[in-house]
């Protein structure tokens, strides 16, 4: 089939679900007929993006269809289509298997809901799912915007889907705002780059090797200084990118966004709004890859966050709240491997993480669902009563943890080697110390993702049960089925590594910048030292997990850590934020006010009213008169006739 068909089936059948459930009342208010119709159109979404990777990996070329957009003077400076090639048929694929494993899933999850909402929930589903796969397909960065800020919208929908209370309410309210400040850096990045590139280029909203040479040859400055080109548009991108994929200091509305139902967490977290951001570096690489200085920013960012939300995940007391900052952390690994120039690591572990992270989400939801409860203190011994669930919740914690073998181990500890050849240099590479933090960060961060795993392996599924744990069971096949589609993948998502390289390296070939970085092969070819050096640490933090939740020891590690636990709950980055918003910005704001409202507004209405003081004296000189007037007439005329006389006096 082509595909052009079957980017549009990919794209559109989701679309065209949501707009007949939106436009069809009656039909989004059926429940279960209207959810079986999104389910449909994932489905379709779903075969067709099967396809089209199955033609990529035949070797099928980059087929590009685009149509005129945006036009001025007869010229065209925007189009709109699709791009398929090794970078977006992977991602059509992750995208909208996880969005259908979630819509399965949540057949069952939101069972409880009236048909209203049923039906809502079901509608912002397909309506995700279209924007996501609309970002992926898109052929230049003016189409990602758009799409990129309906992938906004709708997890702002979604986040918010209990709306009327008071905390999913600010959640929702808190994404939307904090990835809308970010968003600022795209939509600037945009109009840098089009006024560097315009008439000078063919597609300037693009990312090929023409628009990187054009952007070098800028003459870009700030205030008088000289800047890199390159490095300005790709450091306004990366801002962007810091707001959706959840970068320190700008993270702070993705715990918050668990408001949400759980399979909705599983979506944002797993392959949409935080996959948007990693996936809009990987698109325009090219254009980092010209900007070194910011790659070495965004590899520190990113390990930092790796570092960061891995040390408050070890003190969250809700199953939901750990996977939320493992994702966090997961995130600044991609970011770290991306600004290393690790293509492969960051992009690959994006794919992989997709599928255990969809995966824990899930079976957390299953518990969830089973004991009414997000604290893990209300569970404990549930695998005796919920053995599947557990099975895979245990197979998705040790890939994310990156045990040997599974898909974690074969992606994230490829960025962790990543990381420490661009820092001590390889036979091709020269190393650049600036590198080192990171990697260490990112080293540091892979034990304790595998001692918080652990420790919520034990309290929630081994050791005493609570009372609302004694009546947990296990689900029906709608929430079974998923989990174990989802398992099976977090095992061997891995095992195609060296495929899914070759996949885009041809694209980035053919843009002009052809990746040669790191080979994948050195990962796989033996167990190197970094590898050995981080399964051990995977195991050490399992270990510890079992020595200090199952047989309560280390209770003098335990006491030395309560001040730290104590300082991370504080919560001191939401503080900051906070503390900003009352006394800088309102204050700011409050400042700018007054000067509009009593100097721009009072000089306005001071110039207004001497007007009409000025009209009003001036009126009273209209008497109605003949007389008068005749008399100023001949008094003008005395006058003008007397200057003139003094004028030629002058003269002569």
């Amino acid at each position: 089939m082509s595909p052009l068909v079957l980017a549009s089936t990919a794209v559109f059948a989701p679309l065209a679900v949501a707009l007949t459930l939106m436009i069809v009342r009656p039909l989004r208010h059926t429940g279960v007929p209207a959810a079986a119709l999104a389910v449909i159109g994932a489905l379709a979404s779903l075969g067709s993006s099967i396809a089209l990777l199955a033609q990529q990996l035949r070797g099928a070329p980059t087929e590009i269809y685009q149509w005129d957009w945006l036009q001025t003077g007869g010229t065209t400076i925007a189009t709109v289509g699709f791009q398929i090639d090794g970078i977006s048929a992977p991602m059509l694929f992750v995208v909208s298997l996880v969005a259908t494993c979630v819509q399965v899933f949540s057949l069952e999850y939101m069972n409880d809901e009236d048909n209203a909402g049923y039906g809502r929930y079901f509608t912002w589903h397909a309506l995700f799912l279209f924007s996501m796969q609309a970002l992926v397909v898109a052929p230049n960065l003016l189409q990602l915007f758009a799409a990129w800020e309906l992938v906004g919208l709708c997890s702002y929908l979604l986040i918010g889907f209990y709306y009327t209370k008071p905390s999913a309410a600010r959640a929702s309210l808190k994404a939307f705002w904090m990835t809308k400040l970010a968003d600022m850096g795209l939509l600037l990045g945009l109009i840098f780059q089009y006024v560097m590139v315009h008439g000078k280029v063919a597609a300037p909203f693009g990312w090929d090797a023409s628009v990187v040479y054009t952007l070098n040859a800028y003459p870009a400055s700030i205030m008088g200084y000289p800047i890199a080109a390159a490095s300005l548009v790709a450091a306004l991108y990366f801002i962007a990118v810091m707001g959706k994929s959840a970068q320190f200091p700008l993270h702070i509305w993705l715990p918050d966004a668990m408001e949400g139902p759980t399979p909705v967490s599983a979506l944002l977290h797993a392959a949409t709004m935080v996959a948007a951001g990693v996936y809009l570096i990987v698109r325009a690489y090219p254009i980092f890859l010209a900007a070194p200085d910011v790659m070495v920013a965004m590899s520190w960012i990113g390990g930092f966050t790796a570092l960061f939300a891995a040390c408050v995940a070890i003190i969250q007391t809700d199953i939901k709240k750990v996977l939320a900052y493992s994702t966090v952390s997961q995130l600044g690994y991609m970011v770290a491997a991306l600004g290393a120039g690790s293509l492969m690591g960051g992009y690959f572990h994006l794919t992989t993480h997709a599928f255990f992270k969809a995966l824990l989400f899930l079976s957390a939801g299953s518990v969830i669902h089973a004991v009414h409860s997000n604290e893990m203190s209300d569970m404990g011994g549930l695998f005796r009563k919920m053995k599947l669930t557990g099975t895979v919740f245990i197979l998705g914690s040790l890939a994310l943890s990156g045990l040997p073998f599974l898909s974690g181990f074969y992606s994230k500890d490829l960025i962790l080697e990543s990381l420490y050849h661009a820092a001590a240099g390889s036979h091709e590479h020269a190393g650049n110390a600036a590198y080192y933090f990171p990697f260490l960060a990112c080293t540091l961060a892979a034990g304790l993702t595998a001692y918080y795993m652990g420790r919520v392996i034990l309290l929630t599924f081994f050791g005493e049960p609570s009372e609302k744990a004694s009546h947990a069971h296990e689900h029906g096949p709608a929430m079974s089925a998923p989990l174990v589609v989802l398992a099976t993948l977090a095992v061997a998502a891995g095992w195609g590594g060296g495929s899914f390289y070759e996949l885009f390296s041809g694209p980035m070939a053919t843009s002009g910048h052809a990746i040669s970085n790191f080979p994948y092969e050195f990962h796989l070819a033996e167990f190197t030292a970094v590898g050995v050096v981080a399964s051990a640490l995977a195991i050490s933090g399992l270990g510890v997990a079992y020595v200090m939740h199952a047989q309560d020891g280390l209770k003098g590690l335990r006491t030395a850590l309560v001040p730290v636990g104590d300082f991370i709950r504080a919560g001191r980055v939401d503080r900051t934020f906070l503390f900003l918003y009352k006394s800088v910005m309102t204050t700011a704001s409050d400042g700018l006010a007054w000067f509009d409202r009593y100097v721009i507004d009072g000089f306005m209405n001071a110039l207004g009213a001497g007007m009409l003081v000025a009209g009003d004296r001036s009126r009273r000189a209209q008497t109605g008169n003949v007389s008068d007037y005749v008399t100023v007439v001949l008094a003008s005329v005395m006058i003008l006739a007397l200057w003139s006389q003094v004028h030629a006096g002058g003269a002569g």
